[in-house]
């Protein structure tokens, strides 16, 4: 049964905000060109101390779009016990569905090449091959069973972010296949929402390939950031993930177990809250940000503009008494991006490590 009890409390406090292959290997994931080719991570001038670095820097994808050969082989119908312990049948993927908080799973099923195949996006779902596909999501992450049932899906993939469940239910219940994933968001558990999004679509074998290429591009990645960023751990920096909406109200910090801290540590940086023993989210606390000392103030695009920008962000109280604050050292990355943690999740750490520990080294 889908459960309002196993929503995460990170995807619980976005989801009542509005916000606005080839072969082998087997679906292997390509990536469109958005701006100039970057030189390599590795070849890039790192900053001498990054902790004294003033100013903003905006996290840019160097390519931003997610495409994937068609399988070779898929195996329909394809009957799997979904993470609810479900057991659910698909026999028809032509018309698919993936939404999610994150837009992890729409991505996915484009990087197993299956992008083709899908016929409406959640808001989170951004980059160019998706972005003119009909939105399936209202006031920010708020499901819209007209929009769904009008694009009459063979088959939908989601996880218990988003609502009202409702909506859900009601499509299981009109005899639309229904496979519900983990929610769980970090750089640990990418492959294993592959396969779980390429199991129930039919093509297990494309989802190892997307798999074990995606772990290895991560890994490479990591290696390359272990070599810019300070060796000495006096000289790490110090990283909060600020969630502001501005409009709203909203200032949470973000930290065990809520994906922040899994891509602060990937990217050899001291993630402050989980540090503090901060869990999943909280509502930012002046004092105890202050106390935290972040060097660096990681944050979504859109929530960034929210506030007014960095002096909009200043204003929030506690921030201006921080390092990061008095350096105005303020990274933002597109909402869509930062903790999608799909196919896109090497490049979103060769971006934010150019924009950590070289931000003036234009590649």
């Amino acid at each position: 049964m889908l459960s309002r009890g196993s929503l995460p409390t990170v995807a619980l406090l976005l989801a009542i905000v509005v916000t606005g292959c080839s072969a082998p290997p087997l679906a292997a994931t390509k990536a469109a060109e958005t701006g100039a080719d970057l030189r390599p991570l590795s070849q890039v001038k790192p900053l001498a101390e990054p902790k004294n670095h003033a100013g903003p820097t905006t996290a840019r994808l160097a390519r931003a779009d997610i495409t994937g050969d068609k399988p070779v082989v898929q195996r329909l119908p394809a009957t799997i016990t979904d993470h609810q312990g479900t057991q659910v049948t698909v026999a028809d993927t032509s018309r698919i569905l993936a939404f999610d908080m994150s837009g992890t799973l729409a991505a996915t099923v484009f990087g197993l090449g299956l992008g083709g195949n899908v016929v409406g996006r959640d808001v989170s779902t951004g980059f160019p091959s998706a972005r003119n596909l009909p939105l399936v999501t209202v006031n920010g992450h708020r499901l819209n069973a007209e929009a769904i049932l009008a694009l009459r899906p063979t088959v939908v993939i989601t996880d218990t972010t988003l609502g009202p469940w409702d909506v859900v239910l009601q499509l299981r219940a009109s005899g639309v296949p229904v496979v519900v994933v983990d929610a769980k968001r970090s750089m640990e558990n990418v492959g294993d929402i592959v396969r779980q999004v390429a199991a129930a679509l039919g093509v297990p074998e494309a989802g190892e390939s997307l798999a074990t290429r995606l772990a290895a591009d991560v890994e490479a990645k990591k290696a390359e950031i272990a070599k810019l960023a300070p060796a000495d751990p006096g000289r790490k920096l110090r990283v909060v993930f600020l969630y502001m909406r501005g409009q709203a109200g909203v200032y949470h910090l973000f930290g065990k177990g809520s994906g922040a801290d899994s891509l602060i540590g990937a990217l050899d940086a001291v993630d402050v809250a989980t540090e503090a023993g901060i869990e999943g989210m909280r509502p930012v606390n002046p004092e105890a940000l202050a106390k935290a000392r972040p060097d660096v103030i990681l944050m979504m695009t859109k929530g960034l503009e929210s506030v007014g920008g960095v002096d909009g962000a200043l204003q929030v109280p506690g921030v201006a008494q921080t390092p990061a604050g008095w350096h105005r050292r303020i990274v933002d990355m597109e909402d869509s991006q930062i903790l999608s943690f799909g196919p896109l999740t090497a490049g979103v750490l060769d971006a934010l490590a150019r924009a950590l520990y070289a931000p003036g080294d234009a590649g």
